[in-house]
């Protein structure tokens, strides 16, 4: 809007607004590259130590299931057994139990690398879908108008629904901003006094992902306990890294974003949480981002239409 307001075309502001946002996260990238570069390249040692951990803390015992069918199996060769005695021989059965749902960690570090080119992938699709979204303009909004028909109330309730959610969706989007921000200067700040090694690299990923209510922060605490158990090899160091993460983003979680998010869109917690595993169930790691959003916009339209006000009534608080 400020763009088009000292007369610059919508071509051109499209392309610089996507512009901007790629270099800048170009230039972050480039920036923590080293600390990247250095989380990465402990990936063996991780697999091999995390291995070694758990074959350690096993010692690869039999499982219950394999006395299960041990002694299943010792059951059916002494019926055999009794059988052959008084009926003439046949071939012989042989049973081969198989283990096949070992975890292997090499494995499961190669699936998550694919995910991520995957994820690349998406992210350059949602770049472009971002961009003509831009350059479309008010176009769906002036369509939308239209096609309530010629009443004129009709078309004052799309307008004001569609200013409402416009306007719900651009402070939904501060709020991320500035809550993100706390929490990656925050854990920068946490990580560096606990010595944590890559600390930027780390609270970058902390804010990313806090973006992705209730399971962002878990996802950033177990990382951060696996990296600070491999550089301190102390389980304790471990949880106190993995603590300090969850308690950073309890503490803003909780108390700002909360409060922000009901001055926002006033929804109930148990309607935001139903909403974000149904988005992540349909769409995986973007209906995570997107759930809320999507949630609010639906809460908005709602209020606005009076035979939807009941559905409205359940998502408030």
């Amino acid at each position: 809007k400020w763009l088009e307001y000292i007369k610059i075309p919508r071509v051109i502001g499209s392309s610089l607004v996507i512009g901007l946002l790629i270099i800048s996260v170009g230039f972050a990238g480039f920036a923590l590259r080293g600390q990247v570069q250095s989380i990465i390249g402990k990936l063996p040692e991780v697999s091999k130590k995390l291995t070694t951990a758990f074959a350690s803390k096993r010692g690869d015992p039999i499982t219950n299931i394999q006395k299960v069918q041990i002694a299943a199996n010792q059951v059916e060769s002494a019926t055999d057994s009794v059988a052959n005695a008084v009926a003439p021989k046949k071939s012989q059965k042989v049973y081969v139990v198989m283990d096949e749902n070992k975890f292997k960690l090499g494995d499961f570090l190669w699936r998550g690398s694919l995910g991520i080119f995957g994820f690349i992938g998406e992210a350059i699709t949602m770049a472009f879908l971002a961009y003509f979204l831009l350059l479309s303009g008010d176009t769906f909004k002036r369509k939308l108008v239209r096609l309530t028909g010629p009443s004129l109330s009709r078309k004052k309730i799309t307008v004001n629904i569609l200013e409402d959610i416009n306007e719900s969706i651009q402070r939904y989007m501060f709020m991320l901003l500035i809550t993100n921000v706390m929490i990656g200067l925050a854990m920068w700040v946490t990580f560096r006094m606990l010595g944590l090694e890559n600390a930027g690299a780390w609270a970058v990923a902390a804010g990313f992902l806090h973006v992705v209510p209730y399971f962002g922060p878990v996802v950033t605490a177990g990382a951060t306990g696996i990296a600070a158990y491999m550089q301190f090899e102390s389980i304790g160091m471990a949880m106190l890294v993995a603590g300090s993460t969850m308690l950073i983003a309890t503490i803003i979680g909780v108390f700002l974003t909360t409060w922000m998010t009901g001055r926002i869109a006033k929804m109930n917690s148990a309607a935001v949480f139903i909403s974000l595993l149904f988005f992540t169930w349909l769409w995986g790691v973007w209906g995570m981002l997107l759930g809320i959003p999507i949630i609010v916009i639906i809460k908005v339209a709602c209020v606005h239409i009076e035979h939807l006000q009941p559905v409205a009534e359940i998502l408030g608080e």
